[in-house]
């Protein structure tokens, strides 16, 4: 049985989407002040969140049908460690 996406969960996803969003354009505020591509990661993370939540509601995507959308999620948090990652990485060689 799947149950429609209700207002309050719409005006949550939305909320969250455009936090998330905000959050991203603050990363990439600082990647274009100082050129570290961690800031840049960080940005492109939070797209990828501020998408993963806002893809359900624009689908009209039942709750059992959004294990795909997870994928965003995933994404996200891969890049955010693989970033660090890198930045470790690249300060330990110094």
């Amino acid at each position: 049985m799947s149950f429609p996406i209700t207002p309050v969960e719409g005006l949550i996803a939305g909320a969250l989407a455009m936090g998330f969003l905000i959050a991203g354009l603050f990363f990439l505020k600082f990647w274009r002040r100082t050129g570290d591509r961690l800031f840049l990661a960080f940005a492109a993370a939070f797209g990828l969140l501020a998408v993963g939540n806002a893809l359900p509601v624009l689908l009209g995507t039942p709750h059992e049908e959004r294990g795909g959308i997870y994928l965003f999620r995933l994404a996200a948090f891969v890049l955010i460690i693989v970033a660090v990652l890198a930045k470790n990485l690249r300060r330990g060689e110094r």
